[in-house]
């Protein structure tokens, strides 16, 4: 088993921003705080800037983790110590203390601040459920957008 407490991962998965930046599950997060991989394999190609880890990929920052199947990180162009995108395959679960998001595929875009959940999307927040075949978050706005066949439940706030 490859463990790797790794690269400027900043990866800092769903979390972008200086020192505190807004997870997609409503509260701030640290992402000064270290990034931990574990992962069967890893493969690194410096020409395409492509880190891909495969088997049990489990990624843990703070309260944060993510896992799947294989996550491929893609370096941006002429910089291998700055993330551009990272893309999450298979049985993908992210989660933060209770709230949780599970896809079968998690694509998050660095710049723009999105990540697309797709396939089977299921997510969780205080008892509140909302699914659908793709949902886009945008981390930066806080804004969500879910497609095709949308079903939410919501509870009712107590009094």
């Amino acid at each position: 088993m490859t463990r790797l407490g790794l690269l400027p991962f900043a990866l800092s998965l769903l979390m972008t921003g200086p020192a505190l930046a807004q997870t997609g599950f409503g509260r701030a997060q640290d992402v000064g705080q270290p990034v931990e991989v574990t992962a069967d394999t890893l493969q690194v190609d410096q020409k395409t800037g492509l880190a891909t880890f495969s088997g049990h990929v489990l990624i843990g920052q703070g309260e944060m983790r993510l896992s799947a199947d294989k996550v491929t990180v893609i370096y941006a162009q002429g910089n291998a110590q700055k993330i551009s995108k990272l893309s999450a395959q298979g049985n993908v679960t992210l989660a933060s203390g209770q709230d949780a998001a599970e896809a079968q595929t998690a694509d998050y875009d660095v710049a723009s601040g999105n990540v697309v959940l797709k396939g089977d999307v299921l997510l969780t927040q205080s008892g509140n459920v909302l699914a659908g075949d793709t949902v886009t978050v945008n981390l930066a706005s806080g804004t969500a957008n879910a497609s095709g066949r949308v079903r939410s439940v919501l509870q009712p706030g107590k009094k």
